[in-house]
């Protein structure tokens, strides 16, 4: 099995059973991946900078009604709930675009591995992948923790 280390730049963090996203050209070593993804992303910024605009929640009014002990003599009242303020970086998705087309002309397409089953997890070598391999339809990925994976193409 070959080696393969993903740092938190080119895997969508993930827990357990999650598929494994990262962009793979065959052959490329993970190092040499890591490095061309953080000079598109670099690049990627320079042309389209963070543009944080501030939202507010919808607002909604909400009837509250309280009544005494015996259900009777009930009071209606309204409270205003939202209007919480957040930002958005309007530009993320565009940026996205323009890393995935900069990593394109490197040679990289965007891949999604299914995690593996548990029975071709334990019958696979306890490694990390660093040279990206060859895949199938049959590929799947193994979590080997700390932002390790194991790329692997059963039988």
């Amino acid at each position: 099995m070959t080696r393969f280390v993903l740092f938190p730049l080119v895997a969508i963090v993930m827990a357990g059973c999650a598929p494994l996203g990262l962009y793979y050209r065959e052959g490329a070593e993970v190092s040499a991946m890591n490095s061309d993804l953080t000079d598109c992303q670099v690049s990627a910024l320079k042309k389209v900078p963070v543009a944080q605009e501030l939202r507010h929640t919808p607002v909604r009014v909400v009837p509250i009604q309280q009544c005494d002990a015996n259900g009777a003599n009930c009071i209606r009242d309204y409270e205003i709930v939202g209007g919480d303020p957040y930002t958005v970086d309007v530009n993320k998705d565009l940026r996205k675009k323009v890393e995935a087309q900069c990593m394109a002309n490197k040679g990289y397409q965007w891949v999604e591995l299914p995690a593996c089953t548990s029975s071709v997890a334990s019958a696979a070598s306890k490694q990390v992948t660093r040279i990206l391999p060859k895949l199938s339809a049959k590929s799947c990925a193994i979590n080997r923790g700390e932002g390790h994976w194991q790329i692997v193409t059963p039988g």
